[in-house]
C-alpha cells in the first residue's frame, strides 16, 4: 500500500461532525498545512481533541477563530482569546482536562484500556458526574479513554512505510495520538525511502500510520 497521498486527498477524508485529534503544543507542532486546508474547506461541527488551541493566527487556533469546532477537549485555552469567548458565550462546548489526565486518556484508548484511575481532580469540578473508585483505601477518578475518527500528527522525518521520527519537543502529543484514532495522517517535514531512518530513531512505528502527506506540498 502506498501511504503517501496528496494534501487534497488527505483533506477529503475529513468531514463535518468528525472527532479529530491534532498533535502539537501551543502550535509546536501542529500539522499546519493540513489544518489550513481544513480551514479552507470549511469543515464544521468538529470535536477537537488537543492539548491547547494555540494562538488565534497559528495552527488549530484558526479552526477556533473560524468557528469550525463544536466541542473542544483540551488542557489549556488561555493563549487564544477566541476560545474563551466562545466557551463563555456557550457557542462552543469546552471540556477542560488536566494535562496529565488528557495524555493518559489518549494513551488508554491506544492501549485498548477501559480507562485510567487518577486522584487528579478529586473534590473539584473535574470530578462532577464521574465514577469514583476506591483502591486500597484511596479514592480515584475513573477517566475514560479518548479516541478519534482521525488523528493529524507531524513528523520531522517519515519513511514511506510510515515510520516517524520527531524532532526535539515536537514529539509532545503526537506519538500518543498516533495510537488512538481510526485513521492516522502524518504531515511530514521530510519523506524518505524505507530504511532511511535508523531503527533506533523510530518513535512511532509505521503500523500506526495510515497516510503520509509531504510537508513541502
Amino acid at each position: 500500500m502506498n501511504k503517501v497521498i496528496s494534501l487534497n486527498e488527505a483533506v477529503n477524508m475529513i468531514h463535518d461532525g468528525m472527532t479529530i485529534m491534532v498533535g502539537g503544543f501551543l502550535g509546536c507542532k501542529n500539522p499546519f498545512k493540513i489544518v489550513d486546508a481544513i480551514v479552507d474547506k470549511g469543515v464544521k461541527d468538529i470535536t477537537l481533541i488537543a492539548n491547547d488551541t494555540s494562538f488565534p493566527e497559528i495552527g488549530i487556533g484558526k479552526l477556533i477563530v473560524n468557528k469550525q469546532v463544536k466541542k473542544l477537549i483540551a488542557s489549556h485555552v488561555g493563549t487564544n482569546k477566541e476560545t474563551g469567548n466562545q466557551m463563555n458565550s456557550g457557542e462552543m462546548q469546552v471540556e477542560l482536562v488536566p494535562q496529565g489526565t488528557l495524555a493518559e486518556r489518549i494513551r488508554a484508548a491506544g492501549a485498548g484500556l477501559g480507562g485510567v484511575l487518577t486522584p487528579t481532580g478529586l473534590g473539584t469540578i473535574v470530578a462532577e458526574g464521574k465514577t469514583i473508585i476506591e483502591v486500597d483505601g484511596k479514592e480515584y477518578l475513573l477517566e475514560k479513554p479518548l479516541k478519534a475518527d482521525i488523528a493529524l500528527i507531524v513528523g520531522a522525518k517519515v519513511d514511506k512505510k510510515g515510520n516517524v521520527r520527531y524532532a526535539k519537543a515536537t514529539r509532545n502529543f503526537n506519538p500518543l495520538m498516533a495510537t488512538a484514532a481510526d485513521i492516522v495522517i502524518v504531515e511530514a517535514d521530510e519523506i524518505v525511502e524505507a530504511g532511511g531512518i535508523d531503527p533506533d530513531d523510530v518513535m512511532t512505528p509505521g503500523i500506526f500510520v495510515d497516510y503520509i502527506v509531504g510537508g513541502n506540498e
